[in-house]
C-alpha cells in the first residue's frame, strides 16, 4: 500500500512539473515515436525560432507553431535506435546544436527512457 501512496504523490508533483511555464529551446524540439512493428524508437528534431513572447515560431514562415496543427512539418534530422542510451549518444555526440538548455536534455533523457520501456513492455508511448 505505502508503494501505492509513493505512486499517487510522484505522479501528482509530475503533473504540476509538466504543466509549468518553461522557456523553449532556441535550437528546436523532438517528437519521439515508438515503432512496435520495426521494435526501434524514431526521434525527429524539428527547427525553430524563439518569439520575443517565447513562442516557437517556424523559422521558414516565422508563423507559430500549433501543437494541434495538421501541417506536417518536414523534420531536420531523424535518429533511430532501440534505446534510451543508444539515441541519447548518436543526438549528443554526433551533433552539438539540437540542445542548448540542459532542461531540455534532461527533459529528452526521460523521454527516451520512457520510450524504451513502452517498446520493451509493448505499450503505448506518450510523450509528455
Amino acid at each position: 500500500m505505502e508503494a501505492e501512496k509513493i505512486k499517487t504523490k510522484i505522479r501528482k508533483k509530475d503533473k504540476l512539473l509538466s504543466d509549468r511555464y518553461i522557456n523553449l529551446d532556441p535550437s528546436g524540439y523532438f517528437i519521439i515515436k515508438v515503432d512496435h512493428i520495426k521494435k526501434i524508437i524514431l526521434v525527429e528534431h524539428f527547427l525553430n525560432k524563439i518569439d520575443n513572447k517565447g513562442y516557437a515560431i517556424d523559422p521558414i514562415t516565422n508563423e507559430p507553431i500549433a501543437c494541434d496543427s495538421i501541417i506536417k512539418r518536414k523534420e531536420n534530422v531523424t535518429f533511430e535506435g532501440h534505446s534510451a542510451k543508444e539515441l541519447g549518444i548518436l543526438i549528443t555526440e554526433n551533433r552539438n546544436d539540437l540542445i542548448s538548455k540542459f532542461d531540455h536534455a534532461l527533459y529528452l533523457g526521460r523521454e527516451l527512457q520512457k520510450a524504451e520501456q513502452c517498446l520493451l513492455e509493448e505499450s503505448i508511448y506518450i510523450q509528455d
